[in-house]
C-alpha cells in the first residue's frame, strides 16, 4: 500500500513538473514576443511600401503584428490567418530579413512560421478557421469577450484606423441575420458577427474548445508552450 502510494505520488509529481515546465516555457515565449525589437531596416522597407505612415502609426502596425504572433503561440501553433493588410506587409518585410526572422521564429515558437497572405472570411474553410482562431486570441489579449464583443481588437481594426487603401475594414455589427452573408462581407466591409456565427464554415475552430469564462485554453489549443508539430503555412 505504501509503495503504491509512493508510486502514485511520484507519477503525479512528474506530471505536475511537466505542466509547470510547459507553462513556464509558454510564459518565456510570450514575453519574448512582447519585448522583441524588429530590425530597424524592416520599418524602412515599410516606409517605402506605405510612405503615408508616420513613426507612431508604424509602431501601431508592429503592435498589431505582435498580436498575430501571440495568437499563433497561444493557439498551440495551429493554423492562423492574417486579417490586416498593413500588418501583413510588415510581416512580409520582416521575413525578408531571413536570419532575423528565422531566429525569431525559433525563439518564439520553436518552429518556422511561414507567411500566408492576408485574407477575409469566405468559402475557404481553412482560412475561416485561421481567422476565427486569431479573432479569439486577439480579443482575449484586449480583454474583449470574443462572443459578445463591444469593440474590435487592434489587429482587426488596424486597416480602417490607418486608412489603408484596399485594406480590410471590419465592422462590429452589420445588422445581418445569422447566415445571411456567408462570405462575411457587407458592401466591402467585413462583419465581425461572422466570427461567432455557426453558419460560417469552420465555426467551431477557435471557439468550440475555448468556452471557459477565464479564457483558459481547451483541447483545441495544442501544446502552446512549444508549438509542437510540423511547421506549415500559418499554423497546422
Amino acid at each position: 500500500m505504501v509503495l503504491a502510494s509512493l508510486t502514485v505520488a511520484g507519477v503525479a509529481g512528474f506530471v505536475l513538473h511537466g505542466v509547470w515546465r510547459r507553462y513556464r516555457q509558454l510564459m518565456l515565449r510570450e514575453q519574448y514576443i512582447r519585448s522583441f525589437m524588429f530590425p530597424r531596416g524592416v520599418f524602412e522597407k515599410l516606409t517605402q511600401a506605405r510612405p503615408g505612415l508616420d513613426v507612431k502609426q508604424q509602431q501601431l502596425v508592429a503592435r498589431a503584428l505582435r498580436q498575430f504572433f501571440l495568437a499563433y503561440l497561444k493557439s498551440g501553433c495551429r493554423r492562423v490567418a492574417m486579417p490586416s493588410q498593413a500588418a501583413d506587409e510588415l510581416w512580409h518585410e520582416f521575413i525578408l530579413f531571413t536570419r532575423n526572422y528565422q531566429k525569431f521564429c525559433n525563439d518564439a515558437f520553436g518552429q518556422f512560421l511561414h507567411h500566408t497572405p492576408a485574407v477575409t472570411l469566405g468559402r475557404g474553410q481553412r482560412d475561416n478557421e485561421g481567422l476565427r482562431r486569431v479573432w479569439w486570441f486577439t480579443c482575449l489579449e484586449e480583454n474583449i469577450n470574443p462572443r459578445k464583443p463591444t469593440r474590435l481588437p487592434l489587429l482587426f481594426a488596424l486597416d480602417r484606423k490607418l486608412g489603408i487603401p484596399n485594406g480590410f475594414v471590419y465592422q462590429l455589427n452589420c445588422g445581418r441575420a445569422p447566415g445571411e452573408v456567408r462570405d462575411g462581407s457587407a458592401g466591402g466591409t467585413q462583419c465581425a458577427e461572422a466570427f461567432h456565427d455557426s453558419h460560417i464554415d469552420g465555426s467551431t475552430d477557435g471557439f468550440g474548445d475555448h468556452s471557459g469564462a477565464d479564457g483558459s485554453l481547451g483541447g483545441d489549443a495544442g501544446d502552446a508552450s512549444g508549438c509542437s508539430g510540423g511547421c506549415g503555412g500559418g499554423g497546422d
